[in-house]
């Protein structure tokens, strides 16, 4: 669904410090939804609810985007001027399934 997409993505590090793509309100779900459950606090919650309504069509997913920024920024993971050869959370470091 293209509504669930965000204008440009989020670019996140993930494992060993790799840089990754999230462009959806789906792949920020799905990053929120792997999250460890020892770090799962209000903002986690937060995020996760914003990506379920965004997917009910009841919130915009630029709204989602900037919660996950948010999300992204408390815990030191966003990494804004990192250059990403993948092309989405999902698909790994090596930008393959």
């Amino acid at each position: 669904m293209n509504t669930e997409l965000f204008e440009r993505p989020v670019v996140i590090l993930v494992g060993l410090g790799h840089p990754a793509a999230i462009s959806s309100v789906m792949e920020a779900y799905m990053f929120l939804v792997d999250w460890p459950p020892s770090k799962r606090d209000p903002a986690h919650k937060i995020a996760i609810n914003a990506c379920l309504a965004a997917m009910r069509g009841e919130v915009e997913a630029e709204t989602v985007r900037g919660i996950f920024a948010a999300l992204a920024e408390k815990y030191d993971i966003l990494a804004p001027h990192a250059v990403v050869y993948a092309t989405s959370y999902k698909e790994g470091p090596q930008g393959r399934a």
